[in-house]
């Protein structure tokens, strides 16, 4: 028997409005659902996903270059090809690039050896093709041999353009040869070149000529052209 005052429990008839949800509720329900590991198994890596990104932003500089540059996408390669060709003509021609001192070293070592030392040096260096320290030593032998000749004051610190350029006032039927010594001493030594036999050659060749080459005298130079002026005036 049903009290008095209390209402019966009926079953839900379909003419009963739907349950609804608030926004807020169902999105945070939802995102719940979603953060669950079943959904993300197959998803790709963090790595992955940076890859993907840097190759579709590849593919769009390439297709927006491509449509800038007469050809389209040929004329590009031609381009890509053109600039590869190129840098390894550059790289084989230099060599391998090296920073480049900003003031050129000494050169000579701290322990001072006489020409005849050096010659002999780079002669062992020659016989074994070490074409770079062969190159050295001859380029220290030619300037060494200057010193004890008092062609040139011996001077610590001198770097080979320095006795090139000195050697050439004494010496100026080989001035174009002594710079080019020096130039081939420093890129050798410096600049990351490789010498050859034909380097070592030249410097061995310069070497001997300088032996028997007579100085120029500044003021032997001086009277002589006082002399020709004085003649000329008469």
């Amino acid at each position: 028997m049903v009290g008095l005052g209390a209402a019966p429990l009926l079953p839900p008839t379909g003419d009963d409005p739907p349950v609804t949800i608030s926004r807020d509720p169902a999105r945070e329900a939802a995102e719940r659902e979603l953060s669950e590991p079943m959904y993300h198994e197959h998803d790709p890596s963090l790595l992955q996903r940076a890859l993907n990104s840097f190759w579709e932003w590849v593919d769009d500089l390439f297709s927006a270059a491509a449509g800038a540059t007469p050809g389209g996408g040929f004329g590009l390669l031609v381009i890509v090809l053109t600039v590869v060709l190129l840098g390894v003509a550059l790289w084989w021609r230099l060599g391998t690039p090296q920073r480049t001192p900003a003031s050129a070293p000494a050169l000579f070592d701290d322990r001072p050896r006489s020409a005849a030392e050096h010659r002999a040096a780079s002669e062992a260096h020659a016989a074994q093709a070490h074409w770079n320290q062969a190159v050295q030593e001859r380029m220290r032998a030619i300037v060494r041999a200057l010193e004890e000749r008092a062609l040139l004051d011996p001077r610590p610190g001198r770097t080979a353009d320095e006795a090139a350029a000195e050697a050439g006032r004494t010496l100026p039927a080989h001035t174009g040869r002594l710079r080019a010594a020096a130039h081939e001493f420093d890129d050798v030594t410096y600049g990351g070149r490789t010498a050859d036999e034909a380097a070592y050659l030249s410097l061995a060749e310069l070497d001997r000529d300088l032996e028997r080459t007579k100085p120029v005298l500044t003021s032997t130079a001086h009277t002589t052209a006082n002399s020709s002026h004085q003649g000329a005036a008469e």
